[in-house]
């Protein structure tokens, strides 16, 4: 299986050569930087348009609205800015390439939020592009963070929700805190965390948000113990918007490592879902992408194998197995 992953795209390979076989730095890191001049990572890179963007838009491409999404096609196109961003930053190209072309500045310039026209860096009112727009600027701008993307964290801390997590449709007048919002918004307030050092508000925003997903097992109301939705398990690469417990626990994963604790033993119900998708082959299947238009495919059709999510599973396991 280890042979199987390692026969991929340098953007997965380095990380597997990395979590998995325990290859040294300098190994791990010639793959790395292989991923900005072949496969998925070149590719993405080739695609930028000269004002900074892809596909010319922030979240949405040509501009697109929120309620005209895919313009006729099935789903929500995923070749914008933001989605490329994120795809850039998780294979691991480095800030500096981006940095080289005045991205950040070109964006500043260029790209504005289909919501109310917001600018680029600032973020906007949704959860969810919120944590993505703070994960992507400090990336690109450590160590020397902008003001605008440190407000991003500051306003996790103000539009936290009383049980700890956050919901997207807070503008509508929930008050109750979702699953999907709450996962990203900490993946968003790790990164800055990981880049700055937080601050006292942060990190206490972060571990209450993460404190509503343990509390819950990673997958259940809290009010009836039962599964918040039939999607906990579905586990699928890209990973976007939506949650499952790999999702949730590959963050926590990251969030003990960084914050130096243990495991925690509330995870360990949807250890063993995760544990459960196992095939017999050693490998996890894909579970259902997003539908919606993409710049190219970067794994397995549904109910394939998939390397992306068997990469996932195994360091999630691996890691709650030896500690």
């Amino acid at each position: 299986m280890l042979d199987w992953l390692l026969d991929s795209d340098p953007a997965l390979r380095w990380q597997v050569q990395r979590d998995l076989a325990g290859e040294p730095p300098e190994v791990w890191r010639a793959t790395r930087a292989r991923v900005v001049s072949e496969g998925f990572g070149a590719r993405l890179l080739a695609l930028q348009e000269p004002d900074g963007q892809w596909a010319h838009g922030a979240f949405f491409p040509n501009g697109l609205a929120w309620e005209t999404e895919g313009a006729g096609e099935p789903g929500q196109p995923w070749t914008a800015t933001t989605w490329t961003l994120n795809s850039l930053r998780e294979w691991g190209v480095p800030a500096e390439v981006l940095q080289q072309r005045h991205t950040v500045e070109l964006l500043d310039e260029h790209c504005r939020w289909e919501y109310d026209d917001l600018p680029y860096w600032g973020g906007e009112v949704d959860c969810c592009i919120n944590a993505w727009t703070l994960a992507n600027g400090v990336w690109l701008t450590a160590p020397d963070i902008r003001p605008d993307v440190a407000g991003i964290a500051d306003w996790f801390v103000q539009h936290q929700l009383p049980d700890g997590g956050w919901n997207c449709e807070w503008v509508e007048g929930s008050t109750r805190s979702s699953f999907h919002s709450t996962l990203n918004s900490l993946k968003g307030l790790l990164a800055f965390d990981e880049a700055t050092g937080g601050n006292d508000a942060t990190r206490a925003a972060r571990r209450a948000g993460e404190e509503y997903l343990l509390e819950r097992d990673l997958f259940r109301r809290l009010t009836t113990g039962e599964r918040v939705g039939p999607w906990v398990d579905h586990f699928a690469y890209p990973i976007r918007a939506k949650y499952d417990v790999l999702n949730a626990a590959d963050h926590l994963r990251a969030a003990r490592l960084a914050d130096g604790g243990p495991p925690d033993p509330r995870m360990a119900t949807a250890i063993e879902m995760i544990r459960a998708a196992r095939q017999p082959d050693g490998t996890w299947l894909q579970a259902g992408r997003d539908p919606g238009r993409v710049w190219f495919e970067v794994d397995a059709p549904t109910r394939e194998p998939s390397k992306w999510v068997t990469f996932l599973a195994v360091r999630v396991l691996q890691w709650w197995d030896e500690r």
